[in-house]
């Protein structure tokens, strides 16, 4: 379509509302929210199921999208549905969507859409949408306010009619060695003007092997200052003007919002359509892409980075549950739960109603649906069981997602990044192998492209595929005898389902989206790759610094990024932190627990004195926590999150006490702090670090500070040169910054006396 014929068609969209800005700003705020994602990541679980009511900590992934549009001030939300979209109308018409007060759900249905751009070319000849709205997938988490981000996308329209966009973004810095951030997207590359927030280049299929970005002549010309980052996360969630509708009508190239949209909108010169980005910090906002992204959501939501949305917390399609805090680790309960005496339930886990778990089962960092039966000695780590699932006696899963109805027979085993669909049931003592993905449905033999829609028949909600046939009895599992023995070399003896192939190169794309950790030896081979790669990079003064910008040779500012990078360190310190007291209460090896935080440390890009202060931390946090005759024991339960009243929460201890639990642990756990301690400088990390926390979050070692650097002293952790370094440096620093070397002269004077005997 010619340029001004565009012209005509924006201007008849801007004539379908209002053109008075104040009658705009009146409108009550709508959203998109698109219940397909368009893409095949999912399967096979999504040849069944939509994605969107797939449970996310047990609560269907669109209640965590519709209860924070509805907080953050929607009033009303068109879902549009496609796939299975029988099912999602269903349940949306029988939950307490459908009649919450000043918040009005309404669907759209399609059978015959393949792509977002489609959907949202339907939607505009509906001519529902009156206004600015907000653009969402069902398939995102968040808890941010929108007040800001749309008070500046208003104030930018009244100023420029062609700023028709606003895009959330936030700080995630991807691993210098997979290239991808910590929810398994590929690294994004964005080129974003400082001064007005403009989106200026987007680009997430870099080429990596170059070691290059190319950006246009123009570009640079045209703008005096760029900002080009590749440590931003796009959130997915967009604030639009009724224009962008029209532009997709327009345009019927558009499909996939991203690729085709964005990229079309910052290339096309001629219309001079503007997006923009707003950046949150403190909030939270994440889009579920693939499994790992589900896997690392989950984590969030235990661990309370999504709250209110959390699993203590009543919202509208959950059940709130009891939260047991164990040091600093959340487990959350139902009340009718049968657990054995013997088992054992460990931090960030989630167990539904109605389960029953055996003698001697270990459940740790996991999620357990409602109704499920786990027998004894199973061992369940990192995993994601749904509903009704039966696990019999001796089972082993680590890392996996086992959905509704799955029967596993005594013996079986799941090895890391293993999915079971729907009502799959595995052999008696049949180990599955790493990343398999399993059926009752055969695998489609024409693959579809991410564009393509789930194939179901959306009338029925049934999928046009050959299953199996033969239904498996619940009691035993066992099938028609012809169908059981076409199928035992494939699940083992009464094993139900078919384990489909991974197809040519798709190997790598399975362990980098999976729910299992990155195994070492690909982290090593991706290194030595990356190693490679850097020698024939040419490195000059425009290359990507590490924070991600565009330097130039006049102005190189670094605050931005060293503030934006605190909310990096603070994920990493947690998650440091909830391993290490996984570990203690697990009994974990040191060598194992060595091997999970560089995992961390790389998927963070953090250095090695990241680490030391962050185990430290952890070891601190674990001594003032820990009541001097127990080495875990303290548990306090919080009936909800404000409850959380620190006499209940810690100990008292008298200081021989607290320092005794300090230099236990400290023994126990030298080896594991020693490994990060590879210079003088690390070493002087973990006093500041100590330093910090006495002021701040563990003031209980305060009078304890000389005593504790001495302990460390005794042990080897601290060398006699970094403590006389870090009294040394503190020459000039104001009185109030030398509360702990004054505290500390005796041991100081000590090891400076010693020294110069030594000389």
């Amino acid at each position: 379509m010619g340029a001004q014929k565009k012209r005509a068609a924006a201007a008849a969209a801007a004539a379908r509302v209002s053109e008075d800005p104040d009658d705009l700003a009146r409108q009550p705020l709508q959203a998109i929210l698109l219940a397909d994602s368009f893409t095949t990541k999912f399967r096979p679980i999504t040849l069944e199921r939509p994605k969107v009511l797939l449970p996310l900590v047990n609560v269907p992934m669109i209640n965590y999208t519709l209860a924070w549009l509805e907080a953050a001030g929607v009033a009303e939300v068109f879902v549009f549905c496609c796939a299975h979209s029988k099912q999602v109308i269903d349940y949306l018409e029988n939950s307490e969507w459908f009649s919450q007060p000043n918040f009005t759900v309404k669907t759209i249905e399609s059978h015959n859409i393949i792509s977002a751009g489609d959907a949202l070319r339907l939607i505009y000849e509906q001519n529902v949408i009156h206004g600015d709205f907000v653009l969402i997938s069902g398939d995102t988490v968040s808890n941010m306010s929108l007040t800001q981000a749309l008070q500046e996308h208003k104030e930018r329209k009244k100023k420029d009619n062609n700023a028709v966009m606003t895009m959330i973004i936030k700080k995630s810095k991807p691993s210098p060695i997979t290239r991808q951030s910590r929810l398994g997207t590929d690294e994004l590359f964005m080129a974003i003007d400082p001064n007005t927030k403009q989106l200026l280049y987007y680009e997430d299929k870099a080429d990596h092997s170059k070691g290059t970005i190319c950006l246009d002549k123009m570009l640079l010309a045209e703008n005096p200052s760029i900002s080009l980052h590749n440590d931003k996360q796009d959130c997915y969630i967009d604030i639009c003007s009724p224009e962008v509708l029209s532009l997709f009508t327009d345009n019927f190239d558009y499909q996939h919002l991203r690729r085709h949209f964005v990229k079309g909108l910052l290339l096309d010169d001629i219309m001079g359509y503007k997006i923009f980005t707003h950046e949150i910090h403190s909030s939270y906002a994440a889009r579920i892409d693939n499994y790992r992204s589900y896997d690392i959501v989950s984590k969030d939501i235990i661990q309370r980075w999504t709250y209110p949305y959390v699993p203590d917390v009543k919202f509208c399609g959950n059940r709130a549950t009891k939260l047991e805090r164990r040091g600093i680790c959340f487990t959350a309960f139902n009340s009718e739960i049968e657990q054995s005496r013997s088992a054992q339930v460990g931090s960030f886990t989630v167990i539904g109603y109605g389960t029953k778990i055996g003698s001697n089962s270990k459940i740790s960092d996991s999620v357990i649906g409602e109704g499920c039966t786990i027998g004894s000695n199973v061992l369940i780590e990192g995993s994601y069981i749904w509903d009704n699932v039966i696990i019999e006696d001796g089972c082993e899963l680590r890392h996996v997602i086992v959905c509704d109805g799955v029967i596993m027979k005594a013996g079986a085993v799941l090895k890391p990044g293993v999915v079971l669909s729907f009502k799959v049931v595995i052999g008696e003592r049949f180990v599955v192998p790493a990343y398999s993905k399993v059926s009752l449905l055969q695998q489609p033999t024409v693959h579809d492209s991410d564009e393509e829609l789930e194939y179901a028949d959306n009338s029925s909600g049934t999928v046009e595929f050959s299953s199996i046939q033969g239904t498996a009895d619940q009691s035993n599992g066992e099938m028609t005898s012809e169908s059981s023995e076409a199928h035992k070399p494939k699940l083992g003896t009464g094993g139900v389902g078919y384990i489909w192939s991974i197809c040519e190169g798709g190997q790598e794309e399975e362990w980098r989206h999976s729910v299992a950790p990155i195994p070492e030896d690909k982290l090593t081979e991706l290194s030595e790759a990356m190693d490679d790669d850097q020698e024939l990079v040419t490195q000059d003064r425009t290359a990507l610094s590490t924070s991600g910008e565009l330097i130039s040779d006049s102005n190189a500012s670094e605050g931005d990024d060293n503030e934006d990078s605190k909310d990096d360190s603070v994920y990493f310190e947690k998650e440091v932190e909830a391993t290490f007291l996984r570990a203690v209460e697990e009994n974990v090896k040191v060598d194992h627990v060595i091997l999970e935080v560089n995992s961390l440390r790389l998927s963070y890009n953090m250095t090695s004195a990241d680490c030391a202060g962050a185990v430290f931390y952890s070891m601190m946090k674990l001594a003032i926590k820990t009541p001097h005759s127990s080495a875990i024991g303290l548990l306090t339960l919080y009936p909800s999150p404000f409850s959380m009243v620190a006499s209940n929460a810690y100990p008292i201890y008298l200081s021989g006490e607290l320092q005794q639990n300090t230099a236990n642990i400290i023994t126990t756990w030298q080896k594991l702090l020693k490994s990060y301690l590879l210079e003088i400088d690390e070493e002087i990390e973990i006093i500041l670090k100590f330093e910090e926390m006495c002021l701040e979050s563990a003031k209980e070692f305060s009078p304890l500070f000389a005593r504790i650097l001495h302990i460390l002293y005794d042990k080897d952790i601290l060398q006699e040169d970094a403590i006389l370094r870090w009294a040394d440096e503190k020459e000039g620093a104001d009185e109030s910054d030398k509360v702990f070397v004054r505290q500390s002269e005796k041991f100081i004077q000590w090891l400076r006396e010693a020294s110069e005997e030594e000389d």
